[in-house]
């Protein structure tokens, strides 16, 4: 059985600005000083020293949410770009609201997030792409690193993406977004089932 700790990276000034960051790296998407409290926190209620391993998203949010959590512990990190944010293409860097008032029709109204037809016109990365790779990522790390505990440093859609995969939920607005730096576990049984142990616990 593998065991999969993942984590959302902490809050970034894109974060509080209500924009789209998607995969982009300036220093807008960078953890700002509230996100790197919350990244401490996290690192002062939940030690990781439990874990194998560190595998983190290379974008500098997830980098950075990285380096404090494991600052006691030490574990060794690698990088995964399977664990990446959904793109959004076109809409990388935008703010939310703009783009709904010039789009309306592709934002949900109950969660204000994009509808999975969004992707055609920003030419962006769909839903099912996002959790193909999320559950390529997880079948090789189980392989992998069989009987071990990772941590996984990642971002919102990616991690709701992991628990739709593991509840095979037909509706991704059934899984809303998790907050900053908290915590979704996610155990792979022996035999490939995955079981949601829990989702969104903030320390």
């Amino acid at each position: 059985m593998t065991f999969f700790y993942f984590i959302r990276h902490g809050q970034t000034l894109g974060n509080t600005q209500g924009i789209s960051q998607g995969t982009i790296n300036t220093e807008i998407a960078y953890l700002n000083e509230h996100g790197k409290a919350q990244a401490q926190k996290l690192h002062d209620h939940f030690d990781v020293a439990f874990a194998d391993r560190i595998i983190a998203s290379p974008l500098v949010r997830t980098q950075q949410t990285a380096e404090i959590i494991n600052q006691t512990a030490n574990l060794p990190i690698e990088f995964d770009d399977r664990i990446k944010e959904i793109s959004y293409g076109d809409w990388d860097g935008t703010k939310k609201s703009e783009l709904k008032k010039d789009y309306p029709d592709l934002f949900s109204t109950i969660s204000g997030d994009v509808v999975p037809e969004y992707y055609t016109t920003a030419h962006g990365e769909s839903f099912p792409d996002v959790e193909n790779r999320v559950a390529e990522f997880v079948k090789d790390m189980s392989a992998k690193y069989p009987d071990e505990k990772l941590i996984v440093v990642s971002h919102g859609f990616t991690i709701r993406s992991a628990v739709v995969n593991a509840l095979q939920v037909k509706d991704p607005f059934a899984v809303p977004e998790p907050e900053n730096t908290s915590v979704t576990k996610i155990s792979v049984l022996d035999h490939g089932q995955q079981v949601l142990e829990f989702f969104n616990r903030v320390y």
